[in-house]
């Protein structure tokens, strides 16, 4: 089937104007009854749709270019069309195929035609694409009406999403863009899907994944995490190829689970492997009766999740309860020890973002933490400057741990004090790139650096009751904006007294009006 696009197919897009492109999609939502924190469950799983049809058309005209015929097995993709189509759309939709140009030429019950459409697909490339498209209500008239729908197809079928349009990497950092987008229009729920790109790369480049190594995010959201470890590797010069099949990622949101499969297949990775459930009551990773292990663990798990699953890990059948049992008020520690199950042993690492609270809480939370520094496996602490991240303005750090560690840094933690590392936004702080450089040469070095960097002993943690809180082991610089005590005496003094004169004037104001007796 002849892709009808009004781009000449020789054009490549650059990133520019597909992500503006892409941007215009979510724009034509405004106004709907659609919640805004709901566009990327219908504007990505179209983008996806109309990626697999373009790709799908240009592979079939090469093939009958090149051989006369088409020999579907060897698709990468299969799009059934016609009456051989799963789909059938109800209530008048019509006998369509799974097409995009099908889908396009409906005029009623738009959305059980996309959504047949898409179940079609997946049902025809089971192995591979079974569940990607998520499961957002298409066929609700009220969010979603004819015209509403009609308005994003006709958008989408503006530009053409093949191969010869499209460079993976360039349709990969758009989808990204997009991602990026939603999670700054939806501020308060983006925390459950993003993770700063700054912060994920600082993860990545301490933890230094190399070629064929396994990875692993038990809350991976939308595969940010995973898609840097390829990244690290190919910008290495390595060869990305080798993490086909050896990346895994677990999300309880079946919505971002799916985003997170067309993320890292936009980019050009195939045979992630990504399953959706609750990490910590089902995980879905597991071999022999244990957990399977990985050479790198990495994730940004909800902060201080209630209600996570106490009741399972009470009598854990994956032994993850190994250094104490979390406190039913928080999951921190539950995520903390679940990754570290799930490190390889000898070569195996993990990083973790956690509030600041977890380095420091008393109670059961102490103990893990205590039993932990026991075993040295935490080699780091990097604390975050605060707001940083979507949702939330504290401070966060990041833990970073190891199965076994070199000689020389055993018995030793690295404590870092990032705090006044990041750039000021209107809404949200920022970690730049210059700043996350900084902080990776503080912890690859392992040294002291002043005012910066501390290597601690276990003994001296020991003495400070097993807290990791930074400021116990690292304080901040005095700022030269900060002045002298006697000065700033004389400045809170002359501050208070003004207060008091505005108060008095405000009362006789107040007097004078009869508000006052």
């Amino acid at each position: 089937m002849t892709q009808q696009n009004a781009r000449p197919q020789e054009d490549k897009l650059t990133l520019q104007q597909l992500s503006s492109h892409l941007w215009e999609a979510a724009n034509i939502l405004r106004g709907s009854p659609v919640d805004r924190t709901d566009w990327k469950s219908y504007i990505l799983p179209l983008l996806f749709f109309k990626r697999i049809c373009d790709v799908y058309d240009e592979e079939r005209e090469e093939m009958i270019s090149q051989f006369g015929l088409v020999i579907e097995d060897d698709l990468r993709f299969r799009v059934p069309t016609n009456s051989a189509s799963p789909a059938n759309p109800d209530h008048g939709a019509g006998d369509i195929g799974c097409h995009w140009q099908e889908v396009r030429g409906v005029s009623k019950h738009v959305g059980a035609a996309i959504r047949n459409a898409m179940r079609g697909i997946e049902q025809a490339n089971q192995a591979k694409l079974l569940g990607v498209f998520g499961d957002a209500s298409w066929t609700n008239k009220e969010r979603l009406p004819d015209d509403l729908l009609k308005d994003l197809v006709e958008h989408f079928s503006k530009l053409p999403l093949g191969n010869k349009s499209v460079q993976n990497d360039v349709m990969g950092d758009a989808y990204e863009y997009l991602i990026k987008q939603f999670a700054d229009a939806t501020n308060k729920k983006a925390g459950e899907f993003y993770t700063p790109r700054s912060v994920v790369r600082l993860m990545v480049d301490i933890l230094d994944p190399q070629e064929g190594e396994t990875i692993y995010d038990p809350a991976c959201g939308t595969g940010g995490m995973l898609l840097a470890a390829v990244e690290h590797v190919r910008d290495a010069g390595g060869d990305p190829r080798t993490f086909f099949g050896k990346l895994f990622g677990q999300e309880k949101n079946l919505t971002t689970a799916s985003v997170a499969r067309m993320n890292l297949m936009l980019h050009g990775v195939k045979e992630v492997d990504i399953q959706r459930g609750d990490t910590l009551r089902r995980p879905a990773f597991t071999a022999d009766n244990a957990l399977r292990q990985f050479d790198i663990v990495l994730a940004n798990p909800p902060f201080s999740l209630k209600d996570w699953g106490r009741e399972v890990w009470e009598s854990d059948p994956w032994g993850r309860n190994f250094a104490g049992l979390p406190t039913d008020k928080s999951g921190d520690f539950a995520w903390v020890q679940h990754m570290v199950k799930s490190m390889a042993p000898g070569h195996g690492r993990m990083a973790v973002v956690l509030p600041q609270g977890a380095l420091f809480r008393g109670g059961a939370e102490g103990k893990i933490r205590k039993k932990l520094l026991e075993l040295d496996r935490i080699e780091a602490v990097i604390g975050l400057a605060p707001n940083l991240f979507y949702g939330t303005g504290l401070a966060a750090c990041i833990l970073v741990l190891r199965m076994n560690r070199p000689a020389e840094r055993a018995k030793k933690v690295l404590v870092v004090d990032g705090s006044s590392l990041f750039r000021k936004g209107r809404a949200q702080n920022h970690l730049e790139a210059e700043h996350a450089a900084e902080l990776l040469s503080w912890v690859q070095a392992f040294e002291n650096v002043e005012d910066r960097a501390r290597v601690v002993g276990l003994d001296e943690i020991k003495e400070e009751g097993w807290t990791l809180n930074i400021s116990r082991y690292v304080l901040p610089p005095i700022g030269k904006d900060i002045p002298p005590l006697k000065d700033a005496v004389r400045d809170f003094k002359k501050a208070l007294e003004d207060c008091r004169k505005a108060e008095d004037d405000l009362r006789k104001e107040l007097q004078h009006g009869g508000w006052l007796s």
